[in-house]
């Protein structure tokens, strides 16, 4: 609005002028300045709404168009506050609706996708804060997941990320890879066990002395229990479990098959599943992307007929198998109804847990845990998946919780950039919920998602007294006594 009345005014010279942003440079006005036209000829026909993160009103493909998106916003500022880039690095350029009036510019080619661009577009944490409290619902973050694909088509992706993204593509190599890390972690790492963490014995460019890493395990959850196992056989699921809880949290895994047996439901391990391609998706290797979506959904298929569901015990890794699968496969009319099918199966766990079983009724039998627990909404499962009281339900059945004070603030994770290039950005998010958690005065933080756990315990540090549990560890836990 203020640049709009400025060059009305003609105070400003929108051809000359440029505007000085502190952490990424300057940009010419005129770049950034586009979308005040379709501001002033918003049309309200064109709302997006949006429910737990499923579009009720308007057909995937229109989403993706930027500059609807951009006519839209009509400015109110109220994703400002709550940003988790603009909490960081208080610049219009890095906010929802910057984000959006530079979108736009792109799309109608009056901004070059230049190294600044490439820059401004992967500072964003992918957070949905501002889709939270959008009065029109804009779906910010998909519209930047689909500029990254062009970002990484016209620049390329780091060599280390490509490294990566092979590895998910191929899980025999994964696991030679994880296998060959835990046996020479030591060389590198110190381990901090009891948070399956380890920080660097050296400072290098990336990994620093004070940076908790997540530990690796000998042998993976996968390859470490039958594909199927049999606890009565009244009632069968099967399990995704995600990268980072089959190789390094395994305690997960192995706390969830205690969950299912203690129920007598049968446990499918389904190992042939690869990565969901989150990762992927969030950087741009769209190529990625639809090699282990695609694989995902075609090995789901051959087994979702003999299973009741598929649960998940990580909010990432559901909210893409569930969500955004879809909006991947927007422009695959085959692919995307296949994956709306099948994906009506997947659930997180603590929600099949909750509402598909007598788990509440079983742990209310179960003593107390003398154990305080503060809990954290990961955004993938509060924001996009509408999941938050499952899981307080069944831990507050045996242990005494006390909510921090903005449980849904995003703790600063935000993908493989934002844990590399950008990694300034995700420490600096991550200290007011290191705060938040160390003022509760809980001993245990809890929350599904190991994407947040790898961020939450770097951000509380080396000598916190506060550990951080999974809830399906936690419920485990409770069943034991």
């Amino acid at each position: 609005m203020l640049l709009k009345s400025l060059m009305e005014d003609d105070l400003i010279d929108m051809n000359e002028s440029k505007i000085e942003c502190s952490q990424m440079g300057t940009f010419p006005v005129r770049n950034i300045v586009m979308a005040f036209n379709a501001y002033m000829h918003h049309d309200s026909a064109n709302k997006k709404n949006f429910q737990n993160g499923v579009i009720m009103s308007k057909m995937l493909e229109d989403i993706f168009s930027f500059d609807e998106i951009q006519d839209d916003c009509i400015k109110c500022g109220k994703c400002i506050p709550v940003c988790t880039i603009h909490i960081v690095n208080p610049d219009e350029v890095t906010s929802p609706r910057g984000f959006i009036d530079l979108l736009g510019a792109y799309k109608q080619g009056n901004l070059d996708l230049d190294k600044n661009a490439k820059d401004i577009f992967e500072s964003c944490f992918l957070c949905t804060n501002c889709v939270d409290v959008c009065p029109k619902d804009l779906p910010v973050d998909m519209i930047i997941e689909q500029v990254r694909s062009d970002i990484a088509e016209k620049f390329g992706i780091a060599w280390y990320k490509r490294a990566f993204f092979l590895l998910l593509r191929y899980r025999w190599l994964n696991d030679i890879a994880f296998k060959l890390g835990w046996a020479f972690q030591t060389c590198g790492f110190k381990i901090k066990g009891d948070i399956d963490s380890m920080h660097s014995r050296l400072n290098l460019p990336i990994i620093k002395t004070d940076r908790l890493m997540p530990s690796l395990r000998k042998t993976s959850f996968l390859n470490a229990h039958p594909e199927n196992i049999d606890n009565g056989g009244k009632r069968k699921v099967a399990i995704f479990i995600g990268c980072l809880a089959n190789y390094n949290y395994r305690d997960v895994g192995d706390s969830l098959l205690e969950i299912l047996e203690a129920l007598e439901i049968d446990a499918f391990l389904a190992k042939s599943q690869k990565c969901c391609s989150a990762p992927a998706y969030f950087t741009g290797d769209f190529g990625t992307v639809d090699s282990l979506a695609k694989f995902n959904i075609e090995y789901f298929e051959g087994f979702s007929k003999d299973v009741e569901a598929i649960i998940v015990p990580e909010a990432t890794c559901s909210a893409m198998l569930k969500i955004d699968y879809e909006h991947y496969f927007h422009d695959q009319p085959e692919w995307k109804a296949r994956a709306k099918a099948i994906m009506s199966k997947v659930y997180m766990a603590t929600e099949w847990l909750q509402n598909h079983t007598e788990l509440e009724a079983l742990l209310a039998s179960k003593k107390k845990v003398p154990k305080l627990v503060t809990y954290h909404d990961p955004c993938h499962a509060r924001k996009m998946q509408g999941i938050h009281e499952e899981p307080r339900n069944l831990v507050r059945q045996n242990y005494n919780i006390v909510e921090m004070s903005d449980s849904n603030a995003c703790c600063g994770f935000g993908g493989i950039t934002m844990q590399t290039e950008k990694y300034h950005f995700a420490k600096a998010a991550g200290i007011p919920k290191a705060a938040m958690i160390e003022k509760t005065g809980a001993e245990i933080v809890s929350a599904e998602c190991s994407a947040c756990r790898m961020q939450i315990n770097n951000a509380m540090g080396v000598e916190s007294k506060t550990i951080f549990k999974n809830p399906i560890e936690l419920i485990a836990e409770a069943l034991r006594d």
